[in-house]
């Protein structure tokens, strides 16, 4: 249903944000003050009010949300398109228990927008396929995302 307005993620959103998932991340750009879009993976739905991710500590993403932390999270799930927007802020400068120098990222949601045009619904959510070594990618994703259940 195109326009509906939460404050919290619904069910469906909660339960998509349970394992590792394609998202873009849009935040405001620390140098022009323009938009900055991310995709990302490691992301998390902790509660139906906040949301984790986690990107390398020297990430842009970082330093934007340290000048502005205003976020929107795009996510495609449920036949439709989500504008997830709030406030991010670093949880933890490197999260623990992985081997790279992860920031943990937590969002306090203010708003869940179901964006998609009217009169119309998504038949195929996106994919994507891990193109390094698969066996240390797989390794990687459940050390990143048990860290940021444990957090």
């Amino acid at each position: 249903m195109p326009n509906q307005v939460e404050q919290k993620l619904i069910q469906p959103l909660f339960d998509a944000l349970q394992k590792e998932r394609f998202v873009t991340l849009s935040t405001v750009d620390f140098e022009t003050g323009g938009p900055n879009v991310s995709a990302i993976s490691w992301i998390l739905a902790k509660t139906d009010e906040k949301i984790y991710f986690a990107v390398d500590n020297r990430s842009r993403i970082v330093q934007n949300i340290q000048k502005n932390n205003q976020v929107v999270v795009n996510l495609i799930v449920n036949e439709s398109t989500y504008s997830i927007s709030g406030e991010a802020s670093v949880k933890m400068e490197k999260l623990n228990d992985v081997p790279l120098k992860l920031a943990l990222i937590e969002i306090s949601i203010k708003e869940v927008r179901d964006v998609m045009f009217y009169g119309s619904k998504i038949t195929v959510e996106p994919e994507y396929d891990k193109t390094y070594d698969k066996a240390a990618a797989t390794r990687l994703d459940n050390q990143v995302m048990d860290a940021m259940r444990k957090a």
